[in-house]
């Protein structure tokens, strides 16, 4: 005979309301230019893709789902041209999203809108990447998780939930954490919350689907953002490689030395 879905899970875990939050970034192969005064970054030609940290966290909101029930919606803090990021998620499995229609220019800012729209929603869980790939600031899961007066794990690499409590695992230096967490929570999601492997990815079935699953557009809290970019510029470019004889080993020090600095 078979097991009902959940049938020895404790109750309180079945049907997980989960919050996964999306970025929206340029590829990863993307060729990086800025505007003319530098104060942003010029997305002429540049494909945007979900946020791979993001992605980790989708899967593992999509395993748990199939476990326990309940709903993932994917949500992002942005004008209508994340929509079609957006969409790519609901294609990949998720319920439904919700658009905060505001610029995203400050992690603070993005915090405040995404724990509102956590707050109105009852979510069980909310899985955001440990950081986005165009800006590596890894700010949004602990603050979201300081205004939700939540745990937060991250770099989170593990998560079993067990009736209201959970069990999760983080990376720290030289090794891995595991921690008892009580529900509701947030998780910043890297490699190892689910393998690269087990990522999920569109197919026709869920992509004609997502076209007909709900995707609502709210208007922001009036999150104000806290810091604003003054500036951005390129890493400058590496200097010509040097061949040096190998027999010359008194001009190599002295270019180690002197110019490499490090000896």
């Amino acid at each position: 005979m078979p097991i009902a879905r959940g049938a020895n899970l404790p109750a309180a875990i079945l049907d997980m309301k989960i919050l996964i939050c999306i970025s929206h970034v340029p590829d990863t192969t993307a060729k990086i230019q800025f505007t003319p005064d530098a104060k942003s970054l010029d997305t002429s030609g540049v494909q945007f893709v979900i946020n791979p940290y993001d992605e980790f966290g989708l899967t593992r909101a999509l395993q748990l789902n199939e476990k326990l029930g309940g709903t993932v919606t994917a949500v992002t803090v942005g004008g209508a041209e994340v929509e079609p990021t957006l969409r790519k998620a609901l294609a990949i499995g998720a319920h439904d999203a919700v658009r905060v229609d505001a610029q995203p220019t400050d992690p603070l800012q993005v915090a405040r809108e995404l724990a509102a729209v956590a707050t109105e929603g009852g979510y069980d869980l909310v899985i955001c990447g440990q950081e986005s790939i165009d800006y590596n600031g890894g700010v949004v899961p602990s603050a979201l998780a300081e205004l939700l007066s939540w745990p937060v794990v991250t770099p989170c690499i593990g998560f079993e939930p067990a009736g209201s409590r959970a069990k999760a695992s983080r990376e720290i230096d030289g090794g891995k954490e595991i921690l008892e967490i009580a529900l509701p929570a947030v998780l910043g999601a890297k490699k190892g919350l689910v393998e690269e492997s087990e990522l999920r990815i569109p197919n026709m079935r869920g992509i004609m689907a997502a076209r007909t699953k709900p995707l609502t557009v709210k208007a922001p809290a009036g999150a104000a953002a806290g810091s604003a970019p003054v500036s951005f510029a390129k890493p400058a470019g590496k200097s010509a490689v040097q061949i040096i004889d190998a027999q010359n080993l008194d001009l190599l020090v002295q270019k180690l030395h002197e110019e490499a600095k490090v000896i």
